[in-house]
């Protein structure tokens, strides 16, 4: 039987007792040394804490300046993050999160930080799933499980103008990392408007073993009319020009069914569970909020998708139009795809500027 190495442990796991360590990233200890928590004398919250002095909340947040990139991990392994939890202020687009394994120098995690908690659109919505909770007034929490053998290096950058405000608490564990474990990936994409006639690209270029286990999407509708009947499409392993998984519709996908309509008030019903949700609907205010936009997400938990060599994902934007004819869609969709891998990491399409990242 092999070694209990504390990663992942589940509540069928939670009596065991293992020699990992726990240690946690914050602005009160910015490298997660043992017994370096609440040392700091200066902080944003030294003035508040004036009357108190040292230990008393005195730097629970840091200021990152207008193009600054600040170094939220530099982890020497072998070890696992367990949970993410920041509150950022500013414009959650224009904050890119970037994660580095094992001294890579392509990260294997490049998003804005409001799509990789499945806020894409800027504005809060609470979700609650298994890998991503989102809470009052801010809070964004991730618990996908991060194996490292070596290093781990997380970053955030400040792309606007302005500066801005991050809280953040980052809990990992130092512990041995089986040999069977992968390492966590996101990517972050956007077309907009989708050509016509072109399907979405999800992921394309994934080289090695692996499996995918999830997607957000905010999803903006040009178009009047139904838009979810696009079928999502999973290549694996050399598959071409058809795919080995092939979905029945886009709501079908994301775990809903006949448009995500309440039957009873004849609107789109969101709901949030813990492997899928329509999670945010962000209806047209009658003035400048002109469109209907979604916020949706399903993970593959119980479900990866494994793959031996490679892997693409598509999905199809598909409405209806006169005499029950399909409607290729041209949406504003924006992605993110979550999938573990060995290494190395194959290079993502660049990152787009700011203005082809903005929402609009």
């Amino acid at each position: 039987m092999a070694t209990y190495n504390g990663l992942g442990m589940g509540m069928g796991n939670l009596s065991r007792l293992s020699q990992a360590e726990s240690r946690s990233l914050s602005p009160e200890n910015t490298n997660g040394a043992k017994g370096g928590g609440g040392m700091a004398t200066e902080g944003m919250g030294a003035t508040a804490a004036r009357d108190l002095g040292q230990t008393w909340k005195v730097a629970p947040c840091v200021r990152i300046e207008p193009g600054q990139t600040y170094e939220l991990a530099d982890i020497d392994g072998p070890g696992a993050i367990q949970q993410i939890w920041m509150t950022p202020t500013g414009n959650w687009r224009f904050s890119i999160l970037r994660i580095y394994w094992d001294g890579q120098e392509q990260p294997s995690v490049e998003c804005p930080v409001g799509d990789f908690f499945a806020m894409g659109w800027g504005k809060y919505a609470q979700l609650s799933s298994l890998a991503v909770c989102v809470n009052p007034g801010s809070a964004f929490n991730c618990y996908w499980e991060m194996p490292f053998r070596k290093h781990c290096r997380m970053t955030f950058t400040n792309m606007a103008d302005e500066h801005m405000v991050l809280y953040y608490q980052i809990n990992y564990t130092l512990t041995d990392v089986p040999e069977e474990c992968a390492y966590f990936h996101a990517q972050w994409r956007r077309s907009n408007p989708l050509p016509y006639k072109q399907v979405y690209t999800v992921l394309d270029g994934v080289r090695g073993q692996g499996h995918y286990v999830g997607t957000y999407m905010a999803w903006g509708v040009n178009n009047n009319g139904w838009w979810g009947e696009g079928e999502i499409k999973f290549f694996m392993d050399g598959d071409n020009p058809f795919p080995t998984i092939c979905g029945t519709g886009t709501e079908d996908y994301f775990c809903g069914s006949y448009n995500f309509e309440n039957q009873t008030t004849h609107q789109y019903q969101e709901f949030t569970t813990p492997y899928a949700g329509l999670h945010q609907v962000l209806r047209p205010d009658g003035l400048y909020q002109s469109q209907q936009r979604f916020g949706l997400y399903r993970w593959h938990i119980m479900d990866p998708i494994r793959f031996k060599r490679d892997l693409a994902v598509t999905i199809q934007a598909l409405g209806w139009r006169s005499y029950r004819r399909y409607l290729p869609m041209q949406d504003d969709i924006a992605s993110v795809a979550y999938w573990y891998q060995t290494l190395p990491t194959a290079p993502f399409p660049g990152l787009p500027d700011r203005d082809t990242l903005e929402v609009i």
